[in-house]
This record gives C-alpha cells, structure tokens and sequence, in this order.
C-alpha cells in the first residue's frame, strides 16, 4: 500500500507519487549519483519533497534536509560536509544561498517560472526523466544533521540493510512506528510541521509508505490543522509541544467548530510536554495523545500512552519492544531505581548509524553498545522514564535543537565582550528560549539591543537569544571553567521538569 498526497491545492495518487519518485530517481541516476549518495534538500514543506522521499527509497540515496532559514554559511557547511551531489531547493531562496553552493554542483530549482539562473526547472527536468531502471538496493532515508553536545552539526548517516535482512527490519520498525507513531496500514495522517526536522521527515516516510493519506500543510496554522482533520478524516497527525500551546489558545467557539472525532493517535515529540498541557490536550482530543523519547541517533526508543500521562505525569514512558533504556553514572556504574543519572539507549529496530566524517564522536557516546546524547534522567520501579535535566547544553526551542556554544563563538567576537555564556530559560510556549549572559571588558559599556541586531546579522533567527543579561562578573568553578549551571539554576527553581 502507498498513500496518497494532499498538499493546498495539489492531490496526486499513491501511482501518480510513485512514477514521479521513479523518474527523479531514474534523473539522479543520470546525473551520475549512485547508491549512497547524498541529495541535499533546501525546500519549505511542498510536494517535490514527497517526490525525494521515495526517490531515495528506489535509488538508495540518502536526503539531507536543510532547514531553509539557515544562512548563506550554514547551508554551505552542511553542502560540503554531507558530500551531496546535487541540490534541490526552491527557486526563490536560490539567491539567497547561491554563494555556498559548491562549484559545480547541479541545482534543481522548484516553483520558479522560465528559466533560473545556475540551476534547472525542478518540473520540467522531472518531466523529461526516464522511470528508474537500476537495480534493487536498500532503501535509504534521510540524514539528519543534529547539534549534539559538541562542535558543528553533525550528520547523522544510519548504516544500510542487507537485501536478505530488509523484510524482517522493516517488520520490526513498522511495529515501533505503530506504538509511537501510530501510523498503521490504511491510515490517514495529517503533518503540520516541517519536514526539515528528523521526527516529522520519518514520521512522513511512513506514512507515504504505510497510509493511505498524507496530508501536509506548507506550516503550521492552528485553525487550520483543525479544519484538515474535519475534512480529511484524519486518524493520525503529528505534533509538538509548542503546537498544543498554540492550539489550546485558539477562542473556545473556534475550537468547538471543528469535530476532531477522527482522530485516534496523536504523536509528539521534540521537547517535553508540560503535564498540565497534556492533561487540557487529553481533555480536548480525548485519549489520543502520546509522547516519545527519541533522537535523530537513536529512534524512537520509550512511548507514553494517554493512561501513563495521567497516572505518572511527566514520564516520557516505557521503551518500545526490544528498545533498552539503561540509566548511568560517568563511570558507567549502573544508577538504582529512581537514582538521576545518565540515560543510555538502544533500539535495535533501527540499524546502526555513525556521524558523516566524525566516527570519533559516534564511539565517543557510546558504552556496552548504547548511546547517550547527555541527557540525565532515572527509572522508576515500573521502568518508566524520567528526563530530569540534559547534561550537555543543548536547548530545545519549540521543538528545535540548538546548540550555544555556536551561539557563545560569536557572542564573544562582539566588541567589548570579554566573555558570554547562552543556555535555555523556561518559556511556555516554546518550552526553552535562549538567553545570554555577557561580561563586558572593564570599562566597556555593551547595548543588549545592540548585541541582539549584530547576532541577527550572523545567525539563524531561532538560534538569537531573546534576552541578552549584562554581568559584571561570571562566576567560575574552582577550576576556572564558566560555571553555567550555577546561571541556569535560578531561573528552573521549582519545575518539576528541567528541559
């Protein structure tokens, strides 16, 4: 079974999506790409993406999803890091980026009209492409660039299956997808969020290949995911926290306007939900909504079901199937029951992954053949997961990861700045924002508006703290390092939940 795409105006047949995944394949076969190859992928959330989803099934390519609001330089990283060989973007942030693209590197352009410059028409390129004739290979998906706990992003490059094994792992990932997910054979899914991001591009993949509907809208409209689900039936949507904040803050007539009747999973990760918007969501959609650990580097690893919600709020569940959630100290000493430590994973439903031309950091967080990503957390006697705090210094915004110290590196090349340190506050509705604390150079006086303009200047605007605090001092551990947590602290002091 394939699903079908409904996209704004745009509906094409499970057949109609499969001959164009067979033509852009048979195109990328042409340009000379071969079974693992990289396609780089700068698009908003649009119907060529479907297009790349089952293009890299059939010619067992990987995508590489760029999240469009990157500037110029991050694009450019993520082009020369990946070893893509070809870029599909949208004709207008074509402009944009053009600098970074590598030196003969061909260019697809979608939704342009005549002729671009440096790159071909996506549709009429498609249009004159041969169907995929090559060999049976693994299927490929995508690879996902994650910020980590360390150094620029890195790509996470998830090994391929053997031919003989690929029925039996895909039987046990459609079990794990099922369980978290909810996407089952026959469904109708509705995905409102960017497909850039790790969990809503898998979350897409099987469906397409699963369901029999996938609804995707070009962003997210509160309103609007409600009218969808009313018109389409929908059984299954995904969607992050920020989302339910967002939609519980629609006027109580809009939301009773729209019945929602349909809907019988509803899938969430990104960042944890706060126990008392899940219990309104609950009270709204009814007993629907589950929530995910997982990661980009290890899956779907835990669930927690509408019951778990409400008789252990907070849990980010119990792990799925054969998944192991094991909880450790630095040494690697196991921690008891209820004892905070470091939560290590596995889920064998996944094949095994390294980070693109960084094996080194892949080893680096591994122990007895589970991952950690530094996040700190315990067990309960049932087995079920807590995630208490993250001892690595990402934050999560709205479902997004971001990693300071990229943040910090160019903070502290701001005149006057003799030192800075960024980390995540409580924000509720997007679960974390950034903040900075910056110490002046003696004598100097520094402008927080000012510092705010020149970093919208060099970073993404999501990865911008919205509050920049002056401090005449940092404070400093014995050792001499930043003691950030010490920063961070007060600002946590009384939530049950630390991330």
């Amino acid at each position: 079974m394939a699903a079908d795409l409904w996209f704004q105006d745009i509906h094409r047949s499970a057949d109609e999506l499969i001959a164009r995944g067979s033509r852009l394949a048979g195109g990328l076969r042409a340009l000379g790409l071969v079974e693992g190859d990289v396609v780089a992928v700068l698009l908003r959330n649009d119907a060529p993406y479907v297009d790349v989803i089952h293009a890299c099934r059939l010619a067992g390519c990987y995508y590489c999803p760029i999240n469009w609001h990157f500037t110029a330089d991050e694009v450019g990283y993520l082009l020369r890091d990946s070893g893509a060989r070809v870029l599909i973007v949208h004709a207008d942030l074509l402009d944009a980026v053009r600098a970074a693209v590598p030196e003969g590197m061909p260019v697809l352009a979608a939704g342009g009209d005549g002729a671009i410059d440096g790159a071909q028409p996506y549709e009429s390129w498609l249009d004159a492409q041969p169907p995929y004739d090559g060999p049976r290979v693994a299927p490929r998906g995508h690879m996902a660039y994650t910020s980590g706990t360390t150094g620029r992003p890195k790509g996470v490059l998830r090994d391929p299956v053997p031919l003989e094994q690929l029925d039996t792992q895909q039987a046990a990932m459609r079990d794990v997808v099922a369980q978290v997910y909810g996407i089952v054979p026959g469904c109708r899914a509705l995905m409102p969020a960017p497909l850039y991001h790790s969990a809503p591009s898998v979350f897409a993949q099987q469906a397409l290949v699963q369901g029999e509907r996938l609804v995707l809208m070009p962003r997210f409209d509160a309103e609007q995911v409600l009218a969808l689900i009313e018109q389409h039936r929908i059984e299954v949507v995904y969607l992050v926290p920020i989302m339910y904040v967002r939609l519980l803050k629609l006027p109580r007539e809009v939301r009773e306007r729209y019945d929602v009747s349909s809907l019988r999973f509803v899938a969430s990760t990104g960042s944890p939900c706060a126990p008392d918007v899940k219990r309104a969501m609950l009270d709204w959609f009814g007993p629907v909504i589950h929530e995910t650990y997982a990661s980009s580097e290890a899956g779907l690893i835990t669930v927690a079901t509408p019951a778990d919600a409400l008789s252990r709020p907070g849990t980010a569940g119990r792990a799925v199937n054969a998944g192991q959630v094991r909880i450790l100290q630095e040494d690697g000493t196991p921690c008891g029951q209820g004892e905070i430590g470091l939560v290590y994973v596995r889920q064998p439903a996944y094949p095994d992954f390294t980070y693109r031309n960084n094996d080194a950091a892949r080893r680096a967080i591994e122990r007895d053949g589970l991952v950690t990503l530094g996040d700190m957390g315990y067990l309960d006697e049932d087995g079920y997961l807590f995630i208490c705090d993250r001892a690595s210094d990402m934050v999560i915004s709205g479902g997004v990861n971001i990693y300071p110290a990229e943040i910090e590196h160019e903070l502290v090349r701001y005149p006057g700045v003799a030192d800075c340190v960024v980390f995540g506050v409580p924000d509720d509705e997007y679960g974390e924002r950034l903040l900075a604390v910056v110490e002046p150079v003696p004598g100097q006086r520094i402008d927080e508006g000012e510092v705010i303009a020149w970093l919208r200047e060099r970073l993404s605007g999501f990865k911008v703290p919205r509050t920049v605090v002056i401090a005449e001092r940092l404070p400093r551990d014995e050792t001499g390092k930043l003691a950030k947590r010490r920063l961070r602290e007060p600002y946590w002091q009384g939530r049950s939940r630390r991330v």
